[in-house]
């Protein structure tokens, strides 16, 4: 059996309802845990994007990428290695503010995080962090010891490092359209 890595996985797709049910129960099936799941518009019109985050093996990837692509209003999926990506994910602290008044500490976090401050009311100030998971709980651990109500992260967004595929994918459909 091959080696278990992270895998991103795009699927584009047309946007219709239950969509999203019928493309996380080919992940259920297969018993395979999604990690992060993230959907937007894409750069074409009327196509959606979803970015799924999975730990599997590179056949078992296969096999997914290819039931995804059986799903009706699924237009073409495909799966990358972290190397093969940029992504980001943002994630928000809710900290107390009385932690500011204890001298500039927090301020220094913040900052050595490459955070910044984007609400501050009496009880609470929100923080923002964008990186990579690992920086998100890094910034949480360091947080927690100065208080934190509440802490939230998105799911990753990514885009591939050549450039997108699906526009190729498209453009082929096209020319043999055209040529048929």
């Amino acid at each position: 059996m091959s080696e278990t890595k992270e895998y991103t996985i795009t699927v584009f797709t047309e946007n219709k309802t239950g969509l999203i049910s019928r493309v996380v129960s080919i992940f259920t099936r297969r018993h395979i845990n999604i990690e992060s799941l993230t959907t937007s518009q894409s750069s074409l019109e009327g196509i959606h994007r979803f970015t799924i985050v999975i730990y599997s093996n590179e056949s078992q990837v296969r096999k997914l990428v290819g039931q995804l692509e059986k799903q009706v209003e699924v237009m073409k999926a495909f799966y990358d290695e972290n190397h093969e990506i940029v992504h980001q994910e943002i994630a928000l602290y809710k900290v107390p503010t009385q932690a500011f008044s204890a001298g500039e500490k927090i301020e220094r976090l913040i900052r050595s995080h490459n955070a910044r401050i984007l609400v501050i009311e009496p009880e609470f100030t929100v923080i923002e962090k964008t990186g990579h998971q690992e920086e998100t709980e890094a910034l949480l651990e360091d947080l927690k010891e100065i208080g934190i109500y509440e802490f939230v992260r998105s799911g990753r967004v990514a885009i591939t490092k050549p450039m997108e595929r699906l526009n190729k994918y498209l453009e082929s459909l096209e020319k043999n359209y055209i040529i048929t």
